[in-house]
Protein backbone atom coordinates (compact mmCIF):
# COMPACT_ATOMS: atom_id res chain seq x y z
CA UNK A 1 0.00 0.00 0.00
CA UNK A 2 3.15 2.26 0.89
CA UNK A 3 4.19 2.08 -3.40
CA UNK A 4 0.00 3.52 -4.15
CA UNK A 5 0.20 6.29 -1.60
CA UNK A 6 3.58 7.69 -3.03
CA UNK A 7 1.60 7.25 -6.17
CA UNK A 8 -1.43 9.24 -4.87
CA UNK A 9 0.64 11.43 -3.10
CA UNK A 10 2.98 12.37 -6.30
CA UNK A 11 -0.41 12.97 -8.61
CA UNK A 12 -2.04 15.24 -6.10
CA UNK A 13 1.22 17.38 -6.10
CA UNK A 14 1.41 17.67 -9.25
CA UNK A 15 -2.02 18.51 -10.38
CA UNK A 16 -1.63 20.76 -7.22
CA UNK A 17 1.01 22.42 -8.04
CA UNK A 18 -0.38 23.54 -11.67
CA UNK A 19 -3.23 24.51 -10.18
CA UNK A 20 -1.18 27.05 -7.60
CA UNK A 21 0.62 28.37 -10.72
CA UNK A 22 -2.74 28.49 -13.08
CA UNK A 23 -4.64 30.81 -9.43
CA UNK A 24 -1.13 32.79 -8.99
CA UNK A 25 -0.38 34.03 -12.53
CA UNK A 26 -4.00 35.29 -13.32
CA UNK A 27 -4.57 36.63 -9.60
CA UNK A 28 -0.92 38.57 -9.92
CA UNK A 29 -1.64 39.76 -13.72
CA UNK A 30 -5.22 40.72 -12.59
CA UNK A 31 -3.20 43.22 -9.57
CA UNK A 32 -1.46 44.63 -12.70
CA UNK A 33 2.32 43.06 -11.33
CA UNK A 34 4.00 43.26 -14.82
CA UNK A 35 4.80 39.83 -16.96
CA UNK A 36 8.84 39.28 -16.19
CA UNK A 37 8.29 39.99 -12.15
CA UNK A 38 5.13 37.27 -12.19
CA UNK A 39 7.31 34.99 -14.58
CA UNK A 40 10.37 35.39 -12.28
CA UNK A 41 8.56 35.29 -8.80
CA UNK A 42 5.28 33.36 -8.92
CA UNK A 43 5.84 30.43 -11.73
CA UNK A 44 9.35 29.87 -10.41
CA UNK A 45 8.38 29.59 -7.01
CA UNK A 46 5.25 27.91 -7.88
CA UNK A 47 6.76 24.84 -9.94
CA UNK A 48 9.00 24.57 -7.25
CA UNK A 49 6.32 24.33 -4.53
CA UNK A 50 6.43 20.53 -4.72
CA UNK A 51 9.96 19.82 -4.13
CA UNK A 52 9.46 22.64 -1.10
CA UNK A 53 6.54 21.04 0.50
CA UNK A 54 8.59 17.90 0.02
CA UNK A 55 11.02 19.71 2.19
CA UNK A 56 8.90 21.19 4.89
CA UNK A 57 7.03 18.00 4.98
CA UNK A 58 10.36 15.61 5.86
CA UNK A 59 11.52 18.25 8.33
CA UNK A 60 7.93 17.84 10.01
CA UNK A 61 7.93 13.49 9.25
CA UNK A 62 11.61 13.70 11.27
CA UNK A 63 13.60 12.79 8.12
CA UNK A 64 15.27 15.96 7.22
CA UNK A 65 17.98 13.88 4.84
CA UNK A 66 15.49 12.76 2.24
CA UNK A 67 14.90 16.75 1.80
CA UNK A 68 18.32 17.14 1.34
CA UNK A 69 18.56 14.22 -1.31
CA UNK A 70 16.28 15.44 -2.93
CA UNK A 71 16.87 18.55 -3.66
CA UNK A 72 20.53 17.06 -4.99
CA UNK A 73 18.82 14.11 -6.88
CA UNK A 74 16.17 16.45 -8.22
CA UNK A 75 18.92 18.87 -9.81
CA UNK A 76 20.88 15.81 -11.41
CA UNK A 77 17.73 14.38 -12.57
CA UNK A 78 17.28 17.95 -14.21
CA UNK A 79 20.07 18.02 -16.70
CA UNK A 80 20.31 14.13 -17.11
CA UNK A 81 16.81 12.76 -17.25
CA UNK A 82 14.79 15.88 -18.31
CA UNK A 83 17.38 17.17 -20.75
CA UNK A 84 18.49 13.68 -22.07
CA UNK A 85 15.27 12.17 -22.64
CA UNK A 86 13.70 14.90 -24.61
CA UNK A 87 16.67 15.25 -26.80
CA UNK A 88 16.47 11.65 -27.75
CA UNK A 89 13.04 12.64 -29.68
CA UNK A 90 13.72 15.69 -31.00
CA UNK A 91 17.08 18.04 -31.46
CA UNK A 92 17.28 20.60 -29.32
CA UNK A 93 19.27 23.87 -31.28
CA UNK A 94 20.97 26.15 -28.67
CA UNK A 95 22.82 28.41 -30.96
CA UNK A 96 19.62 30.74 -31.70
CA UNK A 97 19.52 32.41 -27.75
CA UNK A 98 21.96 33.29 -24.62
CA UNK A 99 21.68 31.60 -21.58
CA UNK A 100 25.27 32.14 -20.41
CA UNK A 101 24.31 34.68 -17.50
CA UNK A 102 21.50 32.40 -15.91
CA UNK A 103 23.74 29.57 -16.07
CA UNK A 104 26.28 31.19 -14.76
CA UNK A 105 24.38 32.41 -12.21
CA UNK A 106 23.59 29.18 -11.63
CA UNK A 107 27.27 28.20 -11.08
CA UNK A 108 27.07 30.57 -8.48
CA UNK A 109 23.95 28.83 -7.06
CA UNK A 110 25.81 25.03 -6.91
CA UNK A 111 28.83 26.76 -5.51
CA UNK A 112 27.09 28.55 -2.60
CA UNK A 113 25.35 24.69 -1.95
CA UNK A 114 27.81 22.67 -2.32
CA UNK A 115 30.13 25.05 -0.03
CA UNK A 116 27.18 25.43 2.89
CA UNK A 117 26.83 21.32 2.59
CA UNK A 118 30.52 20.43 3.28
CA UNK A 119 29.88 21.86 6.68
CA UNK A 120 27.73 19.11 7.20
CA UNK A 121 24.48 20.92 7.86
CA UNK A 122 22.58 23.63 6.72
CA UNK A 123 21.33 25.89 9.94
CA UNK A 124 19.14 29.24 9.55
CA UNK A 125 22.31 31.70 8.99
CA UNK A 126 22.95 29.03 5.92
CA UNK A 127 19.30 29.60 4.72
CA UNK A 128 18.98 33.51 5.22
CA UNK A 129 22.38 33.76 3.12
CA UNK A 130 20.63 31.29 0.02
CA UNK A 131 17.55 33.58 0.12
CA UNK A 132 19.42 36.69 -0.03
CA UNK A 133 21.45 35.16 -3.07
CA UNK A 134 18.54 34.24 -4.74
CA UNK A 135 16.99 37.18 -4.40
CA UNK A 136 20.14 38.77 -6.27
CA UNK A 137 20.01 36.76 -8.79
CA UNK A 138 16.26 37.27 -9.64
CA UNK A 139 17.57 41.06 -9.44
CA UNK A 140 19.63 41.15 -12.00
CA UNK A 141 17.21 38.64 -14.60
CA UNK A 142 14.66 41.03 -13.76
CA UNK A 143 17.17 43.80 -15.52
CA UNK A 144 18.14 41.75 -18.39
CA UNK A 145 14.98 40.28 -18.99
CA UNK A 146 12.16 40.99 -21.70
CA UNK A 147 9.71 43.51 -19.98
CA UNK A 148 7.07 42.31 -23.01
CA UNK A 149 7.18 38.15 -21.47
CA UNK A 150 3.10 37.76 -21.00
CA UNK A 151 2.79 36.18 -24.07
CA UNK A 152 5.08 33.44 -22.71
CA UNK A 153 3.15 33.01 -19.45
CA UNK A 154 2.38 29.79 -18.26
CA UNK A 155 -0.72 29.35 -17.52
CA UNK A 156 -2.44 33.05 -18.30
CA UNK A 157 -5.68 33.21 -19.25
CA UNK A 158 -7.25 36.96 -19.39
CA UNK A 159 -10.65 35.57 -19.57
CA UNK A 160 -10.29 33.51 -16.39
CA UNK A 161 -12.79 34.48 -14.00
CA UNK A 162 -12.44 35.36 -10.60
CA UNK A 163 -14.04 32.04 -8.83
CA UNK A 164 -11.54 29.60 -10.87
CA UNK A 165 -8.74 31.91 -9.82
CA UNK A 166 -10.16 31.15 -6.30
CA UNK A 167 -10.88 27.36 -6.83
CA UNK A 168 -7.09 27.59 -8.46
CA UNK A 169 -5.42 28.98 -5.79
CA UNK A 170 -7.52 26.68 -2.82
CA UNK A 171 -7.31 23.63 -4.74
CA UNK A 172 -3.37 24.13 -5.02
CA UNK A 173 -2.75 25.28 -1.29
CA UNK A 174 -4.63 22.12 -0.22
CA UNK A 175 -3.33 20.05 -2.31
CA UNK A 176 0.62 20.59 -1.92
CA UNK A 177 0.49 20.09 2.26
CA UNK A 178 -1.44 16.95 1.46
CA UNK A 179 0.36 15.28 -1.66
CA UNK A 180 4.15 16.09 -0.06
CA UNK A 181 2.13 14.48 3.75
CA UNK A 182 1.32 11.10 2.10
CA UNK A 183 4.74 10.91 -0.86
CA UNK A 184 7.13 11.38 2.47
CA UNK A 185 5.35 9.42 5.18
CA UNK A 186 5.21 6.63 2.72
CA UNK A 187 8.76 6.96 0.93
CA UNK A 188 10.30 6.44 4.70
CA UNK A 189 8.11 3.23 4.94
CA UNK A 190 9.25 1.86 1.71
CA UNK A 191 12.86 2.97 2.95
CA UNK A 192 12.28 0.70 5.76
CA UNK A 193 10.74 -2.31 4.28
CA UNK A 194 13.64 -2.34 1.43
CA UNK A 195 16.77 -1.41 3.80
CA UNK A 196 17.18 1.84 1.97
CA UNK A 197 18.18 4.93 4.04
CA UNK A 198 15.57 7.65 3.45
CA UNK A 199 18.83 9.66 1.40
CA UNK A 200 18.88 6.80 -1.13
CA UNK A 201 14.55 7.64 -1.63
CA UNK A 202 14.93 10.77 -1.91
CA UNK A 203 17.54 10.96 -4.28
CA UNK A 204 15.50 8.48 -6.37
CA UNK A 205 12.35 7.82 -6.13
CA UNK A 206 11.04 11.23 -4.94
CA UNK A 207 14.04 13.15 -6.94
CA UNK A 208 12.19 11.98 -10.10
CA UNK A 209 8.87 12.35 -8.76
CA UNK A 210 9.64 15.49 -8.28
CA UNK A 211 10.92 16.45 -11.83
CA UNK A 212 8.15 15.23 -13.98
CA UNK A 213 6.38 18.24 -13.99
CA UNK A 214 10.13 19.83 -15.66
CA UNK A 215 9.99 16.78 -17.73
CA UNK A 216 6.68 17.57 -19.25
CA UNK A 217 7.53 20.75 -20.11
CA UNK A 218 10.91 20.49 -21.86
CA UNK A 219 9.53 17.17 -23.92
CA UNK A 220 6.77 19.75 -24.56
CA UNK A 221 9.31 22.06 -25.72
CA UNK A 222 11.48 19.99 -27.89
CA UNK A 223 8.80 18.69 -29.55
CA UNK A 224 7.86 22.87 -30.19
CA UNK A 225 11.86 23.26 -31.19
CA UNK A 226 11.73 25.92 -28.31
CA UNK A 227 15.35 25.05 -27.02
CA UNK A 228 15.42 28.42 -24.87
CA UNK A 229 12.09 27.40 -22.95
CA UNK A 230 13.81 23.75 -21.79
CA UNK A 231 17.22 24.94 -21.21
CA UNK A 232 15.95 27.71 -19.66
CA UNK A 233 13.79 25.50 -17.44
CA UNK A 234 16.17 23.44 -16.31
CA UNK A 235 18.58 26.63 -15.13
CA UNK A 236 15.65 28.33 -13.18
CA UNK A 237 14.48 24.96 -11.60
CA UNK A 238 17.90 23.92 -10.09
CA UNK A 239 18.38 27.59 -9.32
CA UNK A 240 15.24 27.66 -7.47
CA UNK A 241 16.14 23.89 -5.46
CA UNK A 242 19.49 24.76 -4.64
CA UNK A 243 18.44 28.86 -2.77
CA UNK A 244 14.91 28.79 -2.73
CA UNK A 245 14.09 25.18 -1.84
CA UNK A 246 16.92 24.76 0.87
CA UNK A 247 17.08 28.61 1.67
CA UNK A 248 13.27 27.59 3.28
CA UNK A 249 13.99 24.79 4.74
CA UNK A 250 16.74 25.69 6.89
CA UNK A 251 15.03 28.24 8.56
CA UNK A 252 12.55 26.01 8.98
CA UNK A 253 14.70 23.64 10.89
CA UNK A 254 18.66 22.12 10.84
CA UNK A 255 19.35 20.09 7.58
CA UNK A 256 21.89 17.53 8.06
CA UNK A 257 23.95 16.29 5.24
CA UNK A 258 24.69 12.50 4.81
CA UNK A 259 28.14 11.88 4.43
CA UNK A 260 26.28 9.50 1.02
CA UNK A 261 25.75 12.66 -0.28
CA UNK A 262 29.36 14.77 0.39
CA UNK A 263 31.05 11.86 -1.00
CA UNK A 264 29.60 11.24 -4.24
CA UNK A 265 26.25 12.40 -5.07
CA UNK A 266 27.00 16.39 -4.93
CA UNK A 267 30.08 15.78 -6.96
CA UNK A 268 27.54 14.46 -9.45
CA UNK A 269 25.18 16.87 -9.25
CA UNK A 270 28.02 19.33 -9.75
CA UNK A 271 29.34 17.76 -12.81
CA UNK A 272 25.92 17.44 -14.26
CA UNK A 273 25.91 21.09 -14.13
CA UNK A 274 29.00 21.75 -15.52
CA UNK A 275 27.90 18.90 -18.57
CA UNK A 276 26.13 22.18 -19.79
CA UNK A 277 28.92 24.45 -20.77
CA UNK A 278 28.69 22.88 -24.35
CA UNK A 279 25.13 23.64 -24.99
CA UNK A 280 25.51 27.00 -23.84
CA UNK A 281 28.45 28.53 -24.05
CA UNK A 282 29.67 26.93 -27.51
CA UNK A 283 26.19 26.41 -29.11
CA UNK A 284 26.28 22.87 -29.33
CA UNK A 285 23.19 21.05 -30.63
CA UNK A 286 21.41 18.53 -28.13
CA UNK A 287 20.66 16.09 -30.48
CA UNK A 288 20.14 12.41 -29.90
CA UNK A 289 23.59 11.35 -29.59
CA UNK A 290 23.84 13.68 -26.58
CA UNK A 291 20.27 12.24 -25.17
CA UNK A 292 21.37 8.90 -25.14
CA UNK A 293 24.61 9.85 -23.51
CA UNK A 294 23.09 11.75 -20.51
CA UNK A 295 20.49 9.12 -19.86
CA UNK A 296 23.34 6.43 -19.78
CA UNK A 297 25.36 8.51 -17.45
CA UNK A 298 21.62 8.69 -15.24
CA UNK A 299 20.71 5.13 -15.39
CA UNK A 300 24.44 4.35 -14.45
CA UNK A 301 24.35 6.72 -11.92
CA UNK A 302 21.27 5.14 -10.43
CA UNK A 303 22.35 2.03 -10.65
CA UNK A 304 25.30 2.52 -8.45
CA UNK A 305 23.26 3.89 -5.93
CA UNK A 306 20.65 1.40 -5.86
CA UNK A 307 22.55 -1.46 -6.09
Amino acid sequence: MAWLWVAVGLVILLFSGDFLVRGAVNLAMRLGIPALVVSLTVVAFGTSAPELLIVLSAIYEGAPTLAVGNVVGSNTANVLLVLGLPAVMATLDTRQFDTRRSFVLMLIATTVFAGFAMTGMFVWWHGLICLAVLAFMLYDQSRGGDASAEDDLEGLDPTMPGRKIAMFLVLGLIGLPLGAELLVRNAVVIAQDFGMSETVIGLTLVAIGTSLPELATTTMAAIRRQADVALGNVIGSNMFNLLGIIGVGALVGNLPVPTEILKIDIWVMCAASLLLIPFVFFGQRIGRRWGLALLAFYVTYLWFILF
